[in-house]
């Protein structure tokens, strides 16, 4: 095995990092932190505090904002929140994408020692009402864009739910309705913030499993202490100095677009960029370049998209720099063309929304091997076992694991703290990943050994898409799997059997595909749609699963 890099005491003092008793790299978290303060707040006084710290790009204008000018606005709606009953613990759901008005919110919820529920505009009517239901919120900020989804799931929710809107706002609002505006106008001057534990809930995900419906997933304040570390790592060492800009097109309602990028760029006193429009390839390369963009997190799909640009440079003068990625396998060629053709550094990295960070890349330690996703980063323990929890050889396909007392692991499932049995393997945190890992410690990535489907970056559990087909008149019974893609990893295949009376044509796919698109999320909604007579099932009566991929390899369409 090549030398490791984390022999070097330097590398570890620059990242971050301790050594315990014996000697092993170490992430120690402090007793008390709050992403708030450790982010924005601590750049709001002092050298920084003039510095950019948002970028805001809606077509139309551009608004930027320093630290001191954001810390200032989220004391107010802290403050206008607090007023209007939002109490230290309680979830409140932001609903507003990237915007000033999300960042603002964030920031004012920690401060208040509550917890920031995020939720995804691309989530559709049941998707919200599920996860709103679920968290038992009583608070959501929303806009013009989210408003029907929210709008849709409020008559079926148990509890009442006080809206707060962000402009522009329709005409005809009623007198008593909480305006963003209106709580940006509370006096902050007698307002100080909670001083939380680093163990106290600070964000509420929604996450899909590979059964059931999404669970809400807490992570606690230290969340954003155990990611610097490996943050550093992804992002080349490159985190010092003057005039970083950060962006990416990932939704700022999960972790690869607020915990890999948001935050982090605020921790370290840098300028984050927020724009709101949907991806698009040449688009994004514009944006950055207009910027000034040095830094950037991206899912492979993106990535694969921006490399069918032909000369991406021309006529742009880009100041990109670093590059990082991950939520799905990167193909190698990817990574040549980041480095030969758009000239920057692509760093892939590894982990689950329940425990992160596992492996990845560092160019400016050690070599990248187009293909794998790198090494298992200092402060972390990782291994590749059989299904017995005992490690397989150097070569040899295992499951990958980490340990129990992983420094990124969450709080546990909303209304179940604590670590799943799911997730455990003896002394082991479970992935469900497959992969080998060589003689000189690179990790390559061999697929899934459960049901999970990872399209494009995102989490996509078949229960819930079955469970939305199986509602539309026309579906008997259906069966979701995921299938290879060479652009999004794996897409959402429906196995499908008529009900009586429907044809399985191309309309009727259409219709199925459109209805899972407007119940759920338009990214949870097929890709396929195969229509069957019958299901294969195992002796127990349960569908089986591998076969149906199987019939989707071979090109069956029923």
């Amino acid at each position: 095995m090549t030398a490791s890099p984390w022999d070097n005491d330097a590398t570890l003092l620059r990242l971050g990092l301790s050594r315990d008793s014996s000697g092993t790299p170490c992430i120690v978290i402090p007793p008390r932190a709050n992403i708030a303060a450790d982010t924005v707040g601590r750049h709001a006084r002092g050298s920084r505090a003039s510095a950019t710290a948002l970028i805001v790009d809606s077509g139309d204008q551009v608004e930027r904002w320093s630290f001191a000018e954001l810390d200032a606005a989220a004391n107010r709606l802290a403050a206008g929140l607090r007023a209007a009953g939002v109490e230290a613990g309680a979830p409140v759901a932001v609903h507003t994408g990237q915007s000033l008005a999300t960042a603002l919110a964030h920031l004012a919820i920690y401060k208040l020692g509550a917890v920031v529920m995020t939720l995804s505009q691309l989530y559709g009517p049941e998707t919200v009402r599920h996860a709103l239901a679920d968290s038992g919120t009583r608070f959501v900020l929303t806009d013009a864009a989210g408003r029907d989804a929210i709008a849709a799931a409020l008559p079926e929710l148990p509890q009442q739910v006080t809206l707060v809107l962000a402009g522009p706002l329709p005409d005809g609002l009623p007198p008593d309705t909480l305006t963003l505006d209106h709580l940006l106008g509370t006096d902050a001057s007698g307002f100080e913030p909670v001083d939380t534990r680093s163990d106290a809930p600070a964000l509420l995900m929604y996450t899909s499993g590979s059964t059931g419906l999404p669970k809400g997933l807490m992570h606690a304040h230290r969340i954003l202490g155990a990611y610097m570390p490996t943050v550093r790592l992804f992002y080349d060492l490159d985190t010092e100095g003057e005039g970083l800009v950060f962006w990416t097109p990932a939704d700022w309602a999960w972790v690869g677009g607020l915990l890999d990028l948001v935050l982090p760029a605020w921790a370290e006193g840098h300028a984050v960029l927020a724009c709101p429009d949907r991806f698009d390839a040449t688009a994004a390369l514009d944006l950055m370049a207009r910027h000034r963009v040095t830094h950037s997190f991206m899912t492979p799909t993106a990535l694969k998209r921006l490399a069918q640009v032909p000369a991406p440079r021309d006529g742009r003068d880009l100041a990109l720099r670093v590059i990082c990625t991950g939520g799905e396998s990167l193909p190698g060629e990817v990574v040549t063309w980041c480095e030969d053709t758009l000239g920057v550094v692509c760093n892939e990295f590894y982990g689950l929304t329940e425990f992160n960070h596992l492996v990845g890349n560092c160019r400016a330690l050690y070599p990248i091997r187009p293909g794998s996703m790198g090494r298992a980063y200092p402060g972390r323990r990782v291994a590749i076992v059989d299904e017995t929890g005992v490690e397989v050889p150097e070569g040899e396909v295992g499951e990958i694991v980490s340990a129990a007392d992983d420094p990124t692991l969450f709080l546990g499932y909303r209304g179940a703290p604590g670590v799943p049995d799911a997730l455990r393997l003896g002394p082991w945190l479970r992935t469900r990943d497959l992969a080998r890992r060589d003689a000189d410690g690179y990790v390559w990535y061999q697929g899934r050994n459960d049901d999970l489907i990872k399209s494009a970056g995102y989490r996509i559990g078949p229960a819930e898409v079955e469970d939305a087909l199986l509602r539309h008149p026309a579906v008997a019974e259906a069966a979701v799997v995921g299938l290879p893609d060479p652009e999004r990893g794996q897409i959402v295949t429906a196995f499908v059997r008529p009900a009586s009376g429907h044809a399985p044509d191309d309309a009727l796919s259409r219709a199925l595909r459109e209805h899972v698109r407007a119940t759920l999320a338009a990214y949870k909604a097929p890709r396929r749609v195969i229509f069957v007579d019958e299901f294969p099932m195992t002796s127990s009566g349960k569908i089986r699963r591998a076969a149906l991929r199987r019939m989707g390899a071979d090109g069956e369409s029923g």
